[in-house]
């Protein structure tokens, strides 16, 4: 695999072509995404692909204004999304300890391990959608409230960004804009 497919060539792509994304791929990103390392294998983040008519129109008035031609135009909207009851889980996850005892009932220990590992996990989406030939267009702006209540209205599930899956238009791609460089960046202590 050539790493410039993940990084250095992608894109963030802003619209997408009118051309379906097989559910069998969407099975495979998940598949290659679920083995990224989380905390204590606790896999926290939760996969909402939005592919149908019906709730792409649920999802449309969810998303800030400067996003809806990218989510209307895109054929899979990915919501990333957190468990808030992921330690129920962990027998299966890490038999050979209890977490259950750690997280249950303890919402800042919940909501800590979220913030990390759910993000991270939606970056795995990100670059295995990407070495399969799909491009992303990962973004913040929506109201996350509104779009819990639409999809997760008992309040297990959380969103924390969507992403765009599909296949990219080259004319909607932005100039390239410059990273830090790693002095700017980085330190080796």
């Amino acid at each position: 695999m050539d790493i410039d497919v993940i990084f250095e060539a992608a894109r963030t792509y802003n619209a997408f072509e009118d051309r379906p994304v097989p559910a069998a791929l969407l099975r495979q990103v998940y598949d290659h995404l679920k083995w990224g390392p989380t905390s204590a294998n606790s896999c926290p983040a939760r996969f909402v692909f939005v592919t149908s008519p019906e709730a792409k129109s649920r999802l449309l008035p969810c998303v800030n204004e400067g996003n809806v031609d990218k989510v209307a135009s895109a054929p899979v909207t990915v919501i990333i999304a957190g468990d808030t009851r992921f330690f129920e889980q962990m027998p299966k996850l890490f038999p050979s300890r209890d977490f259950i005892s750690i997280f249950a009932g303890k919402d800042a220990v919940i909501a800590d391990l979220l913030a990390r590992n759910v993000p991270l996990q939606g970056a795995y989406m990100i670059i295995a959608a990407r070495a399969l030939g799909l491009d992303c267009g990962p973004m913040s702006g929506f109201d996350a409230a509104k779009l819990n209540t639409e999809f997760f209205p008992d309040g297990q599930w959380q969103a924390n960004f969507i992403c765009a899956l599909g296949y990219g238009r080259e004319d909607s791609l932005f100039p390239r804009n410059p990273r830090l460089d790693f002095e700017e960046a980085c330190r080796i202590v």
